[in-house]
């Protein structure tokens, strides 16, 4: 009788486990070198982008209370509490309204000048003058350009009316009439070109300066500025 079949021949050993792999090696991050310098720089953009977006809302955000005409007022015109209102306006440096505070000591004066409904009201809008004043009258005076100082006028300026030559040139033995005067304005005339000066002088001179400069035989002489 055969022997029987050996176990290790039914069921052969199993093959040996095969080694373990070798570990791949891990390459370590790269260290990030701190810049000092893009730090600072970077934190002082953040911070400037701060100060510019609060002086952006400031600027838009700040508004103050001011004085402007409700009513259109005349010049020379007593300014009462009716004529003018309050709002409120952008505080930007380049205007100089009156402020709104300042109301009580505006009403009872005078415009300086024509003031349109709905302006902001400034300080040279508002004068306790009025022109002409007592004893004073205005004359009107339509000069050529040859007739006038070289140097331009200015309300205020002390001046010197001159009677000039004839149609022929001739002065006569009498000398030349002068009146003194104070320049109110100065205007262009866009018709014929002449400058109109606007002068005050007293009531006395007012007819025989106004019948003179009707002639275009006057002159006007502007005396020192300096007071």
């Amino acid at each position: 009788m055969a022997d029987p079949p050996r176990a290790d021949t039914l069921h052969p050993a199993p093959d040996a486990a095969p080694a373990p792999a070798a570990p791949v090696p891990v390459t370590p991050a790269p260290k990030l070198r701190r810049r000092p310098t893009l730090v600072a720089a970077s934190v002082a953009l953040v911070c400037l982008g701060a100060l510019l977006a609060a002086w952006a809302w400031t600027a838009t955000s700040s508004t103050t209370t001011v004085l402007a005409a409700r009513v259109s007022v005349e010049r020379g015109a007593l300014i009462t509490a009716g004529d003018l209102m309050t709002v409120q306006v952008s505080a930007d440096p380049a205007l100089h309204p009156v402020p709104a505070a300042e109301m009580p000591a505006v009403v009872g004066r005078r415009a300086a000048a024509d003031i349109t409904a709905g302006t902001l009201l400034s300080r040279d809008q508002v004068t306790d003058t009025l022109l002409p004043g007592a004893g004073e009258s205005l004359v009107g005076i339509g000069l050529p350009a040859a007739g006038m100082p070289g140097e331009p006028l200015a309300a205020g300026d002390a001046v010197r009316v001159v009677s000039t030559p004839g149609a022929q040139g001739e002065l006569g033995d009498a000398p030349p009439v002068e009146v003194a005067a104070t320049v109110v304005a100065v205007a262009v005339d866009d018709i014929t070109g002449l400058r109109i000066v606007t002068v005050a002088v007293p009531e006395a001179d007012a007819a025989a300066l106004a019948a003179r400069a009707a002639t275009g035989n006057v002159a006007l002489v502007l005396d020192s500025r300096q007071r």
